[in-house]
């Protein structure tokens, strides 16, 4: 299949290109950029006039529900909803049933992703057995079946000397481990401790449980010289840690996710079950310093956190309701957003979806590294085509994930994912 892209504003934030020129595709990569091979004879054409040409998403944290909870989400409809919303790579946690801590399961789950031929899939292997926080997990085995790090997903670790030695072993064989950093006890809340979560008489989440997470982790990180990045900041003080530790050298990274990047514990409202999310939502300091650390760089990336709900587990009281909230279709309109709301450059807005989550994965692509969030001659052709000026508004029913909850839901929201190409193939097309 040879395709065609024509008049559309390639912008590829990894080499800072930003021009309206063509785009030209064959045998599942990129052939030729503003310079269309002479010999050159398209099976179709893309008219991409008035939209932007962006590397596809890559998104560090989408949960696909598969196995396990198929009841909230499986591969086809959590695949169907990425490529809508233009990300063409995402990282699965491991917090599936059955864990992924053995080398069959990820294997069987990544062969399941490429039979459906949409987005890449890159999952993170289980750091210990079970989630359980006591057995380091065989490693080598499961990066050789496909894992791009290790974590525990939502499972905070409870012995100090279990981290350790995970740091460790990570960092003998340079693999990464991705943590949440929330101290076990501290975590238990639903709302963040403040005015509003005592107001509501909700159990609250202190930032203390964020920043001695992030204490340890970094000492720990001192001793072993481990790679960790880090889930989800949620705080101030999060981001305080987090610069100062960049600053002295350590190997850190971390994401943001969308919903602590655009709303405040507020917008729980009157015990809003959509907005129980985990992190909780903090203060408006709190998302004053996540877009400060997002726009200069001590955040490193933008988030979807995609974790689809079913209705049965939302329609509770609050407290009671399962967290998480729908996200893939979501994370390029409010990186837009974002940028338009902040006044923070195109380019950086585009660059923490695409090429700076990209980084992070790093060696853990293999072949892909050198052409997965980029726009690169002879890189994959995986792109997104997306109509800046095509404002949507959010609405459960019209989104292809099975997870309909997103406390976005009513909102209107900047530009639509037109088109999405992974290997050179037509994944999406919105038509029109």
């Amino acid at each position: 299949m040879k395709i065609l892209i024509q008049n559309g504003r390639v912008i590829d934030p990894a080499s800072g290109f930003d021009q309206t020129c063509d785009i030209a595709l064959a045998a599942g990569r990129i052939v030729g950029i503003n310079r269309v091979p002479p010999d050159f004879a398209p099976n179709r054409v893309v008219n991409a006039a008035g939209c932007y040409v962006l590397p596809g998403l890559v998104d560090l944290a989408a949960r696909l529900r598969e196995p396990g909870h198929e009841h909230e989400g499986m591969l086809e409809s959590e695949m169907a909803a990425a490529v809508a919303g233009g990300v063409t790579s995402l990282v699965c946690p491991p917090d599936t049933d059955p864990v992924l801590d053995e080398p069959g399961l990820v294997e069987m789950l990544k062969f399941r992703a490429e039979k459906l031929h949409q987005s890449r899939l890159f999952p993170l292997g289980a750091l210990t057995r079970n989630l359980a926080g006591e057995v380091l997990t065989e490693m080598a085995e499961l990066t050789e079946s496909g894992c791009v790090g290790f974590s525990q997903a939502e499972v905070p670790l409870a012995s100090t000397q279990v981290t350790q030695r995970a740091l460790q072993y990570a960092s003998t064989f340079g693999y990464t481990v991705w943590l949440r950093p929330q101290e076990l006890h501290l975590g238990k809340g639903v709302a963040a401790s403040g005015p509003l979560a005592t107001r509501l008489g909700l159990s609250g989440v202190p930032v203390a449980a964020e920043t001695i997470a992030l204490h340890t982790i970094f000492e720990l990180q001192r001793s072993t010289g481990a790679h960790v990045h880090l889930c989800r900041i949620s705080s101030a003080a999060g981001v305080d840690l987090v610069r100062r530790a960049k600053a002295e050298g350590l190997k850190v990274t971390a994401d943001v996710s969308i919903n602590s990047l655009h709303l405040t514990d507020v917008d729980i409202g009157f015990f809003d079950s959509r907005a129980r999310l985990s992190p909780p939502l903090r203060q408006q300091r709190d998302r004053d310093a996540l877009n400060a650390a997002l726009a200069d760089g001590t955040i490193d990336v933008l988030v979807s956190d995609h974790t689809p709900v079913d209705e049965d587990a939302k329609t509770l009281p609050f407290a009671e309701a399962e967290p998480g909230a729908t996200g893939l279709e979501l994370l390029l309109s409010l990186a837009l957003k974002w940028s338009q709301d902040s006044g923070v450059p195109l380019q950086r807005a585009l660059a923490v979806v695409t090429s700076e989550p990209a980084r992070v994965l790093g060696a853990a692509l293999g072949t892909l590294q050198a052409s997965v969030g980029k726009i690169v001659e002879g890189g994959v052709g995986d792109l997104c085509i997306f109509d800046p000026a095509a404002a949507w508004t959010v609405q459960g029913d019209a989104l292809r994930s099975q997870g309909k909850h997103t406390p976005f839901l009513g909102y209107e929201l900047p530009g639509r994912v037109r088109t999405t190409l992974v290997g050179g193939q037509i994944a999406f097309d919105r038509g029109g």
